[in-house]
């Protein structure tokens, strides 16, 4: 499990294409320093597994699904990535419940600057707009952030110096893709109260 908090902004190094598959090869000393294999990683918000391990750097697999499902797919060499260990036991959450399981993705609409922060708005999924509401919690990238709006086929949220400055958030401009994540809670409650609805007039 992860919390949201980017560690470090990373530089992928290698990409090796493995037919149904790709090798990354992502340089990020902190996150990197005691890794061992088997190891989850949170690439922009993609839990990997950590294969090998060096020298700064870290190789992972990505199977075809989540290339399909993710934006891991147009990463190239030169690719800035955010980076996030799991949370350890007894430490605090500093963001919200993040899996590292991507429900889609979304695409950066506009960004609309201020003097201490910054407005990005990103298109949404028919599929996951029931999930989003306003002042509620949203992995984006791998960046837990607070919803500050939430429109039919897009949603917005406020960026802050620190955000802007240690996350690829800093640098996407309109059309690049995002990964995303809603709160797990929400897809829960939605479950258990289909369950019960279906009990109930059944």
């Amino acid at each position: 499990m992860f919390t949201g908090i980017v560690e470090e902004l990373g530089e992928v190094t290698a990409v090796e294409n493995l037919g149904d598959a790709s090798r990354f090869r992502v340089r990020g000393p902190v996150v990197a320093k005691g890794a061992q294999h088997g190891d989850s990683i949170a690439v922009n918000g993609v839990c990997l597994t950590v294969v090998e391990y060096e020298d700064g750097e870290f190789t992972a697999d990505v199977m075809a699904e989540t290339l399909d499902r993710s934006s891991l797919g147009a990463l190239a060499v030169g690719s800035r990535v955010n980076l996030e260990r799991p949370m350890a036991v007894g430490a605090r959450l500093g963001g919200h419940i993040v899996q590292g399981h991507v429900d889609g993705t979304g695409e950066v609409l506009e960004r609309e600057p201020s003097e201490n922060w910054e407005v990005v708005k990103i298109s949404l999924p028919a599929r996951l707009s029931r999930y989003v509401v306003e002042k509620g919690s949203v992995t984006v990238d791998g960046i837990s952030l607070t919803v500050v709006e939430a429109g039919p086929g897009h949603f917005a949220v406020s960026l802050v110096p620190t955000t802007l400055g240690l996350t690829t958030l800093g640098v996407k401009q309109p059309g690049d893709p995002v990964n995303l994540e809603v709160d797990v809670i929400a897809k829960y409650v939605e479950c258990l109260l289909g369950d019960r609805a279906r009990k109930d007039t059944g």
